[in-house]
């Protein structure tokens, strides 16, 4: 009996300190960076998509850790991208079309603004205007998303070090009359309104930006190319280039995949969702080689109402029935809906990602695995 108490006594005690073995390693591993990806109006279903029309195996399919979020404004049942974005750049509920600004249209602090207190890095890209609403949350405070030539000054103001999208216009061609390239060439950008360039080019700069349409980027079907991908991948290379100062966040949207929702055409939004798939796919290889960054992945609400549905057809004497070899694209809405969204994370903190919570849990939890945020 008492040879059985002592073997019981081991095992308890073998248990006990296996417990606390993880429990300390889950607390010393934090990210050192973050690339937060938002495919603008992607819910399951756009996602769905990727697996029957990709010619290979989507970057989605990488991930073991996924959640869903309830995407809800702070006064509206369904979201906008503003409101959306702003949940997940100041951890705030806010009404539609404000931008870091909370209900009653005070200011509110973003990440970006958090970070970089700490000598964080800073980048983002958009195949939308780096104005429009996603890509502005991070950076700017303003009561309306369409105050872009104001957004675009908070721009220069801001912290940010790295951007790549489209806008040049709201920089160079304002009602103002003003040239504000000019103030970004002052703070020390590197600015090409060309084409994206090798890193080496920006070795001696602290800063860069590519603003390459005037508003925004083109589609993918009519000659973008992989620009998001390769601004993913530069941006990666540009962020990290300094040893002694390599930890950085990065917001990465692929904007027109809402658009395609918007417009009700399939093709549209399938080809958008595939180039935003490619760009996960470079997030996700540079995680996998530094062991280092944790990869968010995730969607500010769902567009169109989009299903991948069975084909209609009819058979010789007229009736209708349903093809299930055959897929087709249907919509129900031209405007966003309430869907909740998914969330998929890779590396260290990823598994505080998973289970179903609001929009500004991403921001939330984000602080939290990192130990950016410095509680005073």
């Amino acid at each position: 009996m008492e040879f059985k108490k002592i073997i019981l006594g081991c095992l308890v005690l073998i248990l006990f300190t296996c417990k606390q073995k993880i429990h300390v390693n889950n607390e010393v591993i934090a990210p050192k960076n973050v690339i937060l990806l938002i495919g603008d109006g992607t819910g399951l279903s756009q996602i769905s998509s990727a697996f029957y029309f990709k010619e290979t195996t989507p970057n989605y399919a990488r991930f073991k850790h996924i959640g869903l979020i309830i995407t809800s404004s702070s006064k509206q049942d369904i979201t906008d991208s503003a409101a959306g974005a702003t949940a997940f750049a100041c951890g705030i509920k806010t009404y539609n079309g404000a931008i870091g600004v909370a209900d009653d249209s005070t200011d509110v602090k973003n990440l970006i603004e958090i970070i970089s207190s700490e000598n964080i890095k800073s980048g983002l890209i958009s195949t939308s205007s780096i104005t429009h609403a996603t890509p502005a949350a991070f950076y700017a405070h303003n009561i309306s998303r369409n105050s872009a030539e104001e957004i675009a000054l908070d721009l220069v103001q801001s912290d940010v070090d790295f951007f790549a999208g489209g806008g040049t216009g709201f920089f160079n061609k304002r009602k103002d009359g003003k040239n504000i390239l000019n103030e970004l060439k002052e703070k020390g950008f590197s600015i090409d309104t060309t084409a994206l360039s090798d890193v080496s080019i920006l070795q001696s700069y602290s800063k860069a930006a590519y603003l390459l349409a005037d508003n925004a980027m083109p589609r993918i079907s009519e000659g973008r190319g992989d620009f998001l991908s390769k601004a993913t991948e530069l941006a990666i290379q540009f962020l990290s280039k300094d040893e002694n100062n390599s930890n950085f966040f990065m917001m990465v949207e692929g904007s027109q995949i809402d658009w395609g929702g918007h417009a009700n055409d399939g093709l549209y939004l399938v080809s958008e969702l595939i180039d935003f798939d490619d760009a996960i796919g470079k997030a996700l290889d540079f995680a996998e080689q530094d062991g280092n960054t944790l990869v968010i992945v995730t969607a500010d609400h769902e567009t169109g109402g989009f299903t991948l549905a069975s084909t209609t057809k009819k058979t010789e004497d007229g009736k209708e029935y349903s093809d299930y070899n055959e897929i087709s694209m249907t919509f129900s809405t031209n405007g966003h809906s309430a869907a909740l969204v998914p969330v998929f994370a890779y590396g260290p903190g990823s598994e505080e990602f998973t289970g179903i919570y609001e929009n500004t849990g991403i921001f939330d939890k984000i602080l939290r695995v990192t130990n950016w945020r410095k509680e005073n």
